[in-house]
């Protein structure tokens, strides 16, 4: 076997390693970035088809209110007393609701 069969052989072997390197690369970045986010819009999908009259929300905007009416896709929100907002079904925020309720709430 000439040197260059053996520059060759070496070349074969660097391209199956590299294939792997990709493939483990992209591996990881599905394992660490794609999975988590989609568990995480599954989880706000349920919350909002969860929802019922009379749970405490809170809106990707900040605003805290208890849910008086849902009409489709349209949410009703009590703010204050007979003060009454409409937002969309989709800026209930699952994460600033579940960091808004406080340990006793959960008792309830």
């Amino acid at each position: 076997m000439t040197s260059f069969d053996m520059l060759l052989l070496q070349a074969g072997n660097a391209g199956m390693y590299n294939l792997i390197f990709i493939g483990a690369m992209i591996l990881i970045f599905w394992l660490f970035l794609i999975r988590p986010q989609q568990k995480r819009q599954k989880e706000q999908r349920s919350f909002m088809e969860g929802l019922q009259k009379g749970d405490e929300v809170v809106t990707a905007s900040g605003i805290i209110g208890r849910i008086n009416k849902i009409e489709d896709d349209v949410i009703t929100l009590e703010v204050a007393n007979k003060t009454y907002i409409r937002v969309l079904r989709s800026a209930v925020s699952k994460e600033m609701t579940d960091s808004f309720s406080t340990p006793d709430d959960k008792d309830k």
